[in-house]
């Protein structure tokens, strides 16, 4: 189960103090590689970080609204990151709601109308002109998420889709305004470069209000 990680696990390593220089070794590769592709990432959307944070720092000092979502891994990407502006480590907290933290509202959702519309109903009953809608994935193409994004262009939502890979659909799509992609075919790295652009979005957003 961990070759694909650890092939040297599955190798039939008998050296305790080989094994546990290979176990090292790896994970310093992997911190290298996390901390290489943070850093590109975070140059490459320099300029779409500093425009999406512009406008949502207009919204949000007018009085809208941030709902954040995602599935599986990102779900808890997006409940983070919503609490990041609500309830943050310094500055004044601003109004976001994570829409997967709920499991009533989802389980009833997904029974009821289907799962791809779990998201979209959400923002139909919650969101309008002058909110802001940040969906995460690591594809970037997740049809619950899609579908959120129409509906929330329908309601006026100033959108922003974070993604890996290429950028799926979510770098196609005349309903997202802002796409940050993150350049990689591995998922744990995706999440990684993710969350520090999260964490810079947020501050980014701080200092454009506090320009206003």
């Amino acid at each position: 189960m961990t070759g694909f990680l650890y092939p040297f696990l599955d190798a039939g390593e008998r050296d305790r103090d080989a094994l546990l220089r290979d176990l090292a070794a790896s994970a310093r590769s992997k911190a290298l590689q996390s901390a290489a592709l943070r850093a590109s990432t975070l140059a490459a959307c320099a300029a779409d970080l500093d425009r999406a944070a512009v406008e949502m720092a207009r919204r949000f000092a007018a009085g809208g609204r941030l709902f954040c979502f995602g599935n599986g891994g990102s779900s808890t990407d997006a409940t983070t990151l919503a609490g990041l502006f609500a309830r943050p480590p310094l500055h004044a907290p601003l109004p976001a709601w994570s829409l997967t933290a709920d499991q009533a509202v989802l389980t009833a959702l997904g029974n009821d109308v289907g799962f791809d519309l779990v998201f979209a109903r959400q923002l139909m009953a919650r969101g309008g002109p002058g909110d802001m809608a940040v969906a995460l994935s690591t594809s970037g193409s997740s049809r619950d998420l899609v579908a959120a994004f129409r509906e929330a262009r329908t309601r006026g939502m100033f959108t922003v889709g974070f993604a890996g890979y290429d950028g799926g659909r979510f770098a196609e799509s005349p309903d997202v305004d802002v796409c940050f992609t993150v350049d990689s075919q591995s998922v744990h790295r995706i999440q990684e470069a993710q969350a520090l652009l999260g964490y810079q979005l947020w501050a980014t957003v701080h200092d454009r209000m506090g320009d206003q």
